[in-house]
């Protein structure tokens, strides 16, 4: 099994934590998880404007038009299937409890279950892809991943035992969204190990970046406002940035570059 699925599979397994801590004592407070998200958000930002789309503009043959038009695609790309995404989100139900769920939260815990799953989905992708192309960075991808998928699923975990009072399901559904991202990172391996070249590496790169820049902006910056409103998101994402340039400056002076 090669590295990059394994820091796929681990970053999607991250789910199960959240899952865990969902029916098992005391849930993080909403001020660690808003600044996970930002932080998050700041790792995935970083990386794909600073390292994922120039490496891939820099790659040979690979024209600026085509490189930005990738990533345009991506952008675009996420905002349609957002849109077309039930939008049962993890901020509508974390904050919750078993006495103020609704009486349709089966229902709801599903849909929330459905739409975390195809958000996690290209997820999984962007890690093996970033890894393969560039271990440095997919370490980074991995981190940030697993990080905003612990309070995801707290986020489904949490309103589906509410809903069955039955901790093993709770968790059940908590570790398929988790599955959906280690099905698209399996799927990236088994579909791109064909079709592998430069271009086309650089083509997937600068689309994931506009996946993962679309992502921070429109689902984990706003989900770490709405989570702690009292504290701004910004100061997780700055720290994420700054840990994340940091550590690759380390790496590289030790000779870890990609």
């Amino acid at each position: 099994m090669s590295v990059p699925l394994i820091l796929t599979i681990l970053a999607g397994a991250a789910t199960f934590i959240g899952a865990i801590l969902g029916v098992l004592g005391q849930k993080p407070s909403n001020r660690v998880l808003a600044f996970s998200l930002g932080f998050a958000a700041g790792i995935m930002l970083l990386i794909s404007l600073m390292e994922m789309l120039p490496a891939a503009l820099a790659t040979e043959n690979m024209s600026p038009m085509l490189g930005y038009g990738m990533f345009v695609v991506g952008l675009l790309g996420y905002f349609a299937l957002d849109h077309m995404l039930p939008h049962a989100h993890p901020r509508d139900l974390m904050q919750g409890t078993q006495q103020t769920f609704p009486r349709g939260l089966r229902r709801t815990a599903i849909l929330l279950t459905l739409g975390i799953s195809l958000h996690n989905f290209p997820e999984g992708i962007a890690t093996y892809i970033t890894a393969s192309n560039d271990l440095e960075l997919g370490l980074g991808i991995a981190l940030a991943v697993a990080l905003h998928n612990i309070p995801e699923g707290l986020a489904v975990a949490g309103p589906v035992y509410a809903a069955t009072g039955s901790k093993r399901s709770a968790v059940f559904w908590a570790g398929i969204s988790g599955l959906a991202e280690i099905l698209g990172g399996v799927l990236a391996w088994l579909i791109l190990g064909s079709l592998i070249s430069p271009v086309v590496m650089a083509a997937v790169m600068a689309t994931v970046a506009g996946i993962m820049v679309a992502l921070s902006v429109d689902e984990l910056m706003p989900l770490a406002r709405e989570i702690d409103p009292n504290n701004n998101p910004s100061y997780g994402v700055l720290c994420g940035m700054s840990v994340m340039g940091l550590s690759l400056v380390a790496l590289q002076a030790m000779g870890f570059s990609g």
